[in-house]
C-alpha cells in the first residue's frame, strides 16, 4: 500500500459553539489515503482542541510509522484494525483514519458498499433522518440559524442559564423534533430541573447531561428522567458500553472516539444486546467522515452525521443529504468502501 496524508481546513458557515464555552469556526482534520494499484480508501480524523488531538502530532506518527502501514497486507480490514490499535495505543483518532481508510479500499477491492459487505439492507423509509445541529448562540441568532435552514429534526447545542428559554423560543418556529445535547455542562440538579421542563416543551431526549464520570448522578437521574439519556462522553470505548446500560437509555457512538469502524460494529452489537438505543454522532466530519456514518444507518435507531450541512466548503460527491426532497432521509450509497468520491475543498 502507499500512504498519503495531508492537512484539511473546513469553514463553518456559523462560529460552532458548545457548552463551556468552546468555539470554533473551522474544523481541522488529518485525511489519509491508502492506495494499492487502482484504488484508493480515504480516512478522516478531525482535530479536537478538548481531547488534545492535533493535526501535527498526527501526521509527525504517520511519518514514524510509514513503513510499517504501507507493508501491511489489507486482506481484512479488522486484522489491520488489530495492528493499528498496538502501533498506536494511546491515538484512537489516527487508528480511526487509518481504520476508514483500510474500510473505503477493501469495499473497493471487493466491488461492495460497506453496508453490504456487513450484510445489512438499505431500506430508505427504515434508517434514520440525519439532525441539524445548532451551536450556542443569543436566542435570537439561534432562532434566525433555524429559520434559515428548514429540517425535520433538530439537535440544539445546551447547557448555558438560559437553556430552557432557548428552546421555548426555538418551539415557537418549529413543531418538528427538538434533541438537546448538554456535552456535560449540567450538575445533577440543574439536569432534574430541566429535564422535566424540556420533555412539556416536546424535546426528544437528552444527550449527555452530566459530567462522564458522574455515575452517581447518573443513576439518580435515569430513575427520574421523564426522557431518554443518551451517553457520549460517558461511552467512547468498548468497554464502556455496559457500564451505560445501567445509567442510560442509549449510547451516542462516535467512529474517532472509539477508534474507528471496526470497534464500533462490535459496540453497536453489545449496544442492542443490553437493550440500548444507538446514536452515531459526528465530530464535524467532512464528507468523508460522514460518509463512513452512513454506512451504519441500517444498524442505527438515531443519527447526527451533519458536519457537510454545517460547513461552506465539503470535499466529496456523492452524499445525498436530501432523497425524494426529503430533507435528512440520506439516499443509499451505491459505490463501493465508503459510497462517495473524494475531491478537494470546493464551495457548496
Amino acid at each position: 500500500m502507499q500512504l498519503d496524508f495531508w492537512e484539511q481546513q473546513l469553514p463553518f458557515e456559523y462560529p460552532f459553539t458548545i457548552s463551556n464555552g468552546r468555539t470554533k469556526t473551522h474544523q481541522s482534520s488529518l485525511m489519509v489515503r491508502l492506495s494499492l494499484g487502482n484504488w484508493s480508501g480515504f480516512g478522516e480524523a478531525p482535530a479536537i482542541v478538548y481531547y488534545n488531538v492535533t493535526v501535527a502530532n498526527m501526521m509527525e506518527q504517520l511519518e514514524k510509522n510509514r513503513k510499517l502501514i504501507e507493508k501491511f497486507a489489507l486482506i481484512d480490514p479488522e486484522r489491520f484494525w488489530h495492528f493499528l490499535h498496538h502501533l498506536f495505543p494511546n491515538d484512537p483518532f489516527l487508528v480511526c483514519a487509518l481504520d476508514m481508510a483500510g474500510w473505503d479500499l477493501f469495499g473497493q477491492m471487493k466491488k461492495q458498499p460497506l453496508h453490504e459487505l456487513w450484510q445489512t439492507s438499505w431500506d430508505v423509509n427504515q434508517v434514520p433522518i440525519c439532525d441539524y445541529t445548532l451551536g450556542i448562540d443569543p436566542i435570537e441568532k439561534m432562532v434566525q440559524k433555524m429559520e434559515a435552514h428548514p429540517w425535520p429534526i433538530y439537535k440544539v447545542k445546551v447547557g448555558t442559564d438560559y437553556d430552557i428559554e432557548m428552546i421555548a423560543a426555538l418551539r415557537q418556529h418549529t413543531k418538528n423534533p427538538i434533541r438537546v445535547d448538554a456535552n456535560a455542562g449540567w450538575t445533577t440538579q440543574e439536569a432534574l430541573q430541566k429535564i422535566p421542563a424540556l420533555a412539556k416543551l416536546g424535546v426528544e431526549l437528552v444527550e449527555q447531561p452530566l459530567a462522564k464520570d458522574n455515575w452517581e448522578g447518573m443513576k439518580i437521574l435515569k430513575q427520574q428522567s421523564q426522557l431518554p439519556l443518551f451517553a457520549d462522553e460517558s461511552c467512547v470505548f468498548e468497554n464502556e458500553v455496559a457500564i451505560c446500560a445501567e445509567h442510560f437509555h442509549g449510547i451516542n457512538i462516535k467512529l474517532t472516539k472509539c477508534s474507528g469502524l471496526t470497534p464500533a460494529l462490535r459496540m453497536i452489537k453489545e449496544a442492542k444486546t443490553l437493550g440500548l438505543k444507538v446514536m452515531m454522532g459526528s465530530m464535524n466530519e467532512s464528507v468523508i467522515g460522514s460518509a463512513a456514518i452512513a454506512q451504519f444507518l441500517p444498524q442505527l435507531d438515531y443519527v447526527d452525521m451533519d458536519g457537510p450541512l454545517l460547513m461552506t466548503e465539503i470535499n466529496g460527491v456523492g452524499l445525498n443529504y436530501e432523497f425524494q426532497q426529503n430533507k435528512g432521509q440520506i439516499q443509499p450509497l451505491t459505490l463501493a468502501g465508503l459510497g462517495v468520491q473524494y475531491r478537494p475543498p470546493f464551495k457548496k
